[in-house]
């Protein structure tokens, strides 16, 4: 098994991370948003796609 970080053997104190570092990127991950659990909650799509539409309609 490799890191899906950076590609490196795993290491079994952090697996599946092969360091804390690449532990600590994959959670900033998540925290940041890169990350997402789908929903098929139709209240939390209505959101996704109103916050959708606002992004789209903001002057770049």
């Amino acid at each position: 098994m490799t890191c899906p970080i950076c590609q490196k053997p795993t290491d079994t104190r952090f697996r599946p991370f092969c360091s804390k570092r690449c532990a600590d990127v994959d959670l900033g991950k998540w925290f940041g948003g890169d990350y997402a659990v789908p929903s098929q909650d139709p209240e939390d799509i209505e959101r996704a796609f109103e916050e959708a539409e606002k992004e789209r309609a903001k002057p770049h």
